[in-house]
């Protein structure tokens, strides 16, 4: 299959200025569609205005995050994971709580680039659960399509190795129904979502590109995770060797070449 476009996007800048540096670094070089921002941290100015004038067709998010970090709104430290989905089923986070802290990370991003987020998605899949899927459609359902975020889809097993199945079953039960409530909202949906792989494991993430390359469907997003290990990284993330394998291999001939056998290529704002 020849002439494909999918979206290939950076989760995580703003976590650490390594992060945003190879991050910026990818798009300056035309190997990303785009980024996920995190705004919650005390270099996420800096790290905005590092981007503002670079790769102006790339799609510029908002990474909405409601765990593992300091919020911006009084919450205080944001709950794990597991504590935020079980808050959310029991009725215990509702959209009292969720809406404050998304509007503060909302505001931070508009206050540094001047406009909405091109999408929006969410930190560990976040933004599938019930309360900000009530935030998304309440800021933006409302306003012209023109001015109207992409949000990303549901994932996709198709590429992936079957020994992450199960966590990719998980994250679709928590994304049931979202595909078809945003369209409902008349907001443009993205995907499926691609981009899982063991990346605990060293050098896994060429062979999984590799996989994901030839065989998504046209027009999926395919999620990344590339950087420059910092001092703040480890601090904030376990996920760090690997972000540094991503970059090495997204900004290197091996990608470029492997787009090129494929005949495919990168969807972004100008797409």
């Amino acid at each position: 299959m020849t002439g494909r476009r999918f979206r290939l996007v950076a989760d995580d800048y703003g976590l650490s200025p390594g992060v945003s540096e190879g991050i910026r670094q990818l798009l300056d070089r035309g190997r990303l569609s785009g980024t996920g921002c995190m705004t919650l941290f005390p270099e996420w100015a800096e790290s905005a205005r590092a981007m503002r004038d670079l790769s102006p067709n790339a799609e510029i998010g908002l990474h909405l995050t409601l765990t593992d970090f300091g919020g911006l709104s009084g919450w205080g430290h944001l709950p794990h994971l597991k504590e935020l989905i079980t808050g959310v089923s029991r009725g215990a986070i509702t959209a009292d709580k969720v809406f404050p802290e998304l509007d503060a990370q909302l505001d931070r991003f508009t206050a540094e680039f001047g406009r909405l987020p091109a999408y929006l998605d969410g930190h560990q899949h976040v933004h599938f659960l019930a309360p900000v899927r009530q935030w998304i459609i309440a800021r933006f359902a409302h306003l012209p399509d023109a001015e109207k975020p992409w949000v990303r889809g549901g994932p996709t097993r198709k590429g992936a190795p079957a020994g992450l199945w199960p966590k990719i079953l998980f994250i679709r039960g928590l994304a049931t129904g979202f595909d078809r409530q945003m369209r409902a909202a008349g907001l443009p949906v993205k995907g499926p979502l691609a981009g899982f792989y063991a990346w605990q494991k060293p050098g896994l993430f060429a062979e999984a590109m590799t996989t994901l390359v030839r065989c998504l469907p046209d027009g999926a997003v395919v999620m990344c995770h590339p950087g420059l290990v910092d001092d703040a990284l480890r601090a904030r993330d376990v996920l760090t060797d690997s972000r540094a394998e991503e970059l090495e291999f997204l900004a290197g001939d091996r990608f470029a070449a492997l787009l090129d056998r494929a005949g495919a290529t990168l969807a972004g704002r100008a797409a």
